[in-house]
């Protein structure tokens, strides 16, 4: 980590950019902290950096209402902190957020607003200074926590990724064509925290030696045969534990499986994906979902049949 105290310089002002970030959708089943995905939605991000002092944050979309306005604003403070830990003073900032990933919901939007403010961070420094989307990946899976996340948002497509003493490290895997992801995103909100605090501190050897064949099952399904996607999307290891947490996600997972489609908790939920084999079987999913909706009116459920984009976070220059 850098010094803190030792100034290197000064982020010009004058200075605007555009960061678009994908959203996410982690552990697709049985790969619980490993396998993520990206999404068509995302957030978009403009910040301009001035010549005088103070933090203003202008939202549009999710949170316009309730997140913070000035430099207590996540993307603000991690922007603020990045050039700190690098050892840059900090320009005046005006940030335009459009946000598009629902927050709360399993559906990356923490990790987006913290790849999406290293990202800018990093685009403003002097180009002698500026790092690869790898240091972008280290920095946002330290601040998160685990990478799951963090790895499709930085570099987009279906990624698996790991922990080890000496930091992250994510690979893309390989996506059959056919993949069709489908998300069901209800108007009620879980904590990441809660949901986490479900889960056991441990698990038999054989239910982990189960869930550890369904991983491989699932990236063989991702990859090459879509026709075992069902059986391959089978959940060991956090499904159940945090079912009570979210009944009716658990209760349209069900339904949905019992129909033949490859439903899951999206991250830690509550939103639902189905991972479906063509277009054919996603609009088939979209109907079961909304069928299912209209006989169980709460919560009220979005459906959407979303594209996997193949990068992840990008920066333009304004």
């Amino acid at each position: 980590m850098a010094d803190t105290n030792t100034v290197r310089g000064q982020i010009r002002p004058g200075q605007s950019i555009a960061v678009h970030v994908p959203a996410t959708s982690a552990n697709l089943g049985p790969g619980f902290d490993v396998l993520g995905l990206a999404l068509g939605v995302g957030d978009t991000l403009v910040v301009h950096t001035l010549d005088t002092e103070g933090v203003s944050v202008h939202i549009t979309g999710e949170g316009a209402d309730t997140l913070p306005t000035d430099e207590s604003h996540l993307i603000a403070r991690t922007i603020l902190e990045r050039w700190a830990e690098l050892g840059y003073a900090p320009s005046g900032l005006r940030i335009e957020a459009t946000n598009n990933i629902p927050h709360g919901r399993g559906m990356g939007s923490s990790a987006a607003a913290m790849v999406s403010a290293l990202a800018a961070a990093n685009a403003l420094l002097p180009a002698s200074a500026q790092q690869g989307l790898d240091e972008i990946f280290q920095a946002a899976s330290r601040w998160e926590g685990h990478p799951d996340n963090v790895a499709p948002a930085v570099y987009g497509g279906l990624t698996l990724s790991w922990c080890t003493e000496a930091g992250f490290g994510t690979v893309q895997g390989v996506l059959h064509r056919d993949i069709v992801p489908v998300i069901a995103i209800p108007d009620i909100e879980l904590s990441t925290a809660m949901a986490r605090g479900l889960l056991p501190d441990t698990v038999p050897h054989a239910v982990a030696a189960a869930n550890g064949g369904r991983v491989g099952l699932l990236i063989h399904a991702l990859a090459h045969d879509p026709s075992v996607l069902l059986l391959g999307t089978e959940d060991h290891l956090h499904q159940e534990f945090r079912a009570p947490a979210m009944e009716a996600s658990a209760e349209l997972i069900a339904h949905l499986r019992a129909a033949g489609h490859a439903a899951v908790v999206s991250g830690a939920g509550p939103t639902v994906m189905v991972l479906a084999a063509g277009q054919q079987r996603a609009q088939e999913a979209a109907e079961a979902i909304s069928a299912f909706s209209a006989q169980h009116p709460k919560p009220l459920w979005r459906v959407r049949i979303e594209s996997v984009p193949p990068t992840g976070v990008r920066v333009d220059l304004l």
